[in-house]
């Protein structure tokens, strides 16, 4: 098996969200703007209600999938299907925005640790209009893999001969939540021509010889294994791939589409309450 490099460091970026959720920007930065089929990666973490207590109010999405990781704290989805989710610690949630979605994502707690992760996946272009739909995964429902100084949650693909709950058709996302001990080593096969990235939020990795500091994004190149060891505090980290699409990309604010006219086509059904083009809308929401 060829193993791959570390091809790029990217530190997160701080900056704030929603209503004014503080949060580690990763991908969809200056630095890396997308890593097909990849648009965006937030990872937000605070014991501090002031850095999230105001949430994600109704806002609008059209053309790609949100992933949303919850590590620690509750959070609950209500959106314009109808749909209402209680997301727990270790529980996910998969949303197909595809031909619009509006919706919101609300702490429910008041004090505490919160803290996850968000993926914005995109679209194949002949998925982009297509009917919205949504998934949620209780922390139980996601499978484990224990060896020693080693735990794997399989969100997404496959490790160790087990299967993650969530299916991406389009894009064969794999999305590993790894924890190691200080020394642990871990061999990860990915499937090679598959857009891969480590973030890793505790401790320190080490992927082909280089250091992924704490809150670092690790793009790697082509192969099909990744190999990742654990410095002397241990390591935790998710890892990413996914199949790239090859399109266009032209993103606005919650809006990804193959083209300009597409996403004035997008803010002009939005404006005319056209986006959701099926179930129950909450109110219109305001635009970034």
């Amino acid at each position: 098996m060829t193993p791959r490099t570390l091809r790029q460091v990217i530190p997160a970026l701080d900056t704030s969200d929603g209503a004014g959720v503080s949060l580690r920007r990763s991908l969809g930065t200056p630095a890396l703007r997308q890593l097909d089929p990849f648009l965006m990666l937030d990872h937000f973490s605070s014991d501090n209600p002031d850095d999230y207590i105001a949430g994600f109010p109704d806002h609008p999405h059209r053309g790609f999938v949100t992933l949303t990781y919850m590590l620690d704290g509750h959070m609950e989805h209500r959106d314009s299907l109808g749909n209402r989710g209680d997301l727990r610690a270790g529980g996910a949630q998969w949303m197909k925005a595809a031909s619009g979605v509006i919706h919101s994502e609300m702490p429910r707690q008041t004090q505490g640790l919160m803290r996850g992760f968000q993926l914005w996946v995109n679209l194949p272009a002949r998925e982009k209009m297509t009917e919205p739909a949504y998934q949620e995964f209780a922390p139980e429902a996601i499978p484990e893999v224990r060896a020693e100084g080693i735990t794997v949650r399989v969100l997404a693909g496959e490790y160790a001969g087990t299967r993650g709950v969530i299916d991406d058709p389009h894009t064969h996302v794999h999305y590993l939540d790894v924890a190691l001990v200080p020394g642990a080593r871990i061999e990860l096969p990915l499937p090679a021509g598959h857009a891969a990235l480590i973030y890793n939020f505790q401790g320190r990795a080490e992927v082909a010889g280089q250091t992924l500091p704490p809150h670092g994004l690790g793009v790697l190149g082509d192969g099909d294994l990744a190999v990742v060891s654990a410095g002397s505090e241990g390591a935790r980290f998710i890892l990413v791939a996914g199949r790239p699409l090859g399109e266009p990309v032209v993103q606005y604010g919650p809006f990804v589409m193959n083209t300009r006219e597409e996403i004035d086509q997008a803010f002009a059904d939005y404006r005319a309450g056209r986006l959701v083009q099926s179930g129950p809308a909450p109110a219109q929401a305001s635009l970034p």
